[in-house]
């Protein structure tokens, strides 16, 4: 096993552990270690929310989750050498939940998805699904099942959601200014069309007094995928991938964290993956130049893991640019893959399942999402692809009509707060 270090204790708070992370992106937040180029080394993580998400039959956890808490990133980890204009290289060498461990964090043996209500972050599609739900998933080995979506059980592919290096203090001014400038637009929205910097809750590893008030005041929130890599929830990024990111500041400082046992692309929900806590295995060198050399001056670039499940049968739906209302768009492929998503929750509500059941599997199970055509005026086609395996039944259409399942009790809804 490679060397651990950075360890978490499950019987203690994120911020109460030995090394404390950070969960907002800034320069000038201290690494908690320094390692080689060419070293390997394991890192543990914290489930996003540092176990506000608890293993019940309520969403009501959802529903007032701590937003600005997140992420509970483990890091950052300097790299000895390393320069800005350097490409840091980082292969993920294993990962998986935490190890032989049960209990009531998530990752001890079991995940959770949610549907975010709309005051409280939403989701892709918040305007259809505006209240909180919640599915619990149980962990057997590689597999994922869940008593709030009965009838489907898939093998996951564990990834970190977030990984990244720390921006340099241009590039975080940049972020802040180009982001304020779009809440400006809208500045009462719901949810917000941003997220700017907030002290409360902001977590700076070892920073304390006037540095600490200064860095909190500044210091951009890890919601978004950014130049620096960041909260990209890539479900291939998994183990086996080898990811180039570009280096801002004097030894790179990366971080990661927000591990997901399984997502679907797009992490419709928001919090559409199974989140979990666990173990990372990382080895990282470095590439002198390589910003420049090989022209990645701003997001990073990946070779896909190896270890993807291996489904061979799919049922595809498809949408195009064309609001619920008839209104045409201009080649909006967002709109097309959200309208696909909803002829696929549609589609599965005619076998038993509630439309939020469907929602919650869409966001945990390894579907594809595709970009089929971007070019064909007015009209982008979006297409999501559901692996028939996954279900205990048939369900691909026939003459016989849907088989009709037990949908259980269903997903946990929380009420108005």
């Amino acid at each position: 096993m490679p060397e651990l270090l950075f360890s978490l204790d499950s019987a203690k708070r994120f911020t109460d552990q030995e090394k404390v992370g950070h969960n907002r992106w800034h320069p000038d937040i201290p690494p908690v270690a320094t390692v080689r180029p060419g070293q390997s080394f394991r890192v543990h993580c914290r489930e996003w929310f540092d176990g506000a998400i608890h293993n019940d039959d309520s969403a009501e956890d959802i529903r007032d989750a701590p937003l600005t808490r997140v992420h509970a990133l483990s890091g950052p980890f300097a790299v000895e050498g390393a320069e800005p204009g350097d490409l840091l290289m980082v292969d993920i060498l294993d990962m998986g939940p935490i190890p032989q461990e049960s209990g009531p964090l998530a990752g001890q043996g079991w995940g959770y998805t949610g549907i975010f209500p709309t005051g409280n972050g939403g989701g892709f599609l918040t305007e259809q699904f505006p209240d909180a739900y919640k599915a619990v998933w149980d962990f057997s080995g590689r597999k994922a099942t869940s008593r709030h979506i009965p009838g489907v059980s898939f093998t996951g592919i564990a990834h970190p959601g977030l990984m990244g290096t720390a921006p340099s203090a241009s590039l975080l001014a940049t972020w802040n200014r180009r982001e304020g400038a779009l809440i400006a637009t809208a500045p009462d929205r719901v949810p917000p069309l941003a997220l700017p910097p907030e002290p409360q809750d902001a977590i700076l590893g070892r920073l304390t007094g006037a540095d600490f008030d200064r860095v909190a005041a500044e210091a951009a929130r890890t919601a978004p995928p950014r130049e620096n890599g960041g909260n990209q929830d890539i479900k291939n990024f998994t183990v086996g991938s080898r990811v180039f990111y570009p280096v801002y500041v004097p030894g790179a400082n990366l971080s990661l964290g927000d591990l997901h046992f399984s997502q679907g692309d797009g992490e419709i929900t928001f919090c559409g993956a199974i989140e979990m806590g666990g173990f990372v295995d990382l080895h990282v060198d470095l590439i002198k130049n390589g910003m420049q050399t090989y022209g990645v001056a701003e997001n990073a670039i990946f070779i896909p893991g190896d270890t993807p499940p291996q489904f061979s049968r799919w049922l595809a739906f498809s949408g195009i640019s064309v609001t619920l209302d008839g209104e045409q768009r201009y080649l909006d492929s967002q709109l097309a893959y959200q309208r696909a998503c909803l002829h696929a929750i549609d589609y599965l509500t005619r076998f038993g399942y509630q439309p939020e059941q469907a929602y919650l599997l869409l966001g945990a199970a390894p579907i594809e999402g595709r970009l089929s055509g971007v070019v064909d005026i007015p009209n982008s086609c979006a297409t999501v692809y559901l692996p028939t395996e996954i279900f205990d039944f048939d369900i691909r259409p026939s003459a016989s009509g849907p088989t009709r399942i037990d949908p259980g009790s269903g997903a946990p809804k929380a009420t108005m707060s």
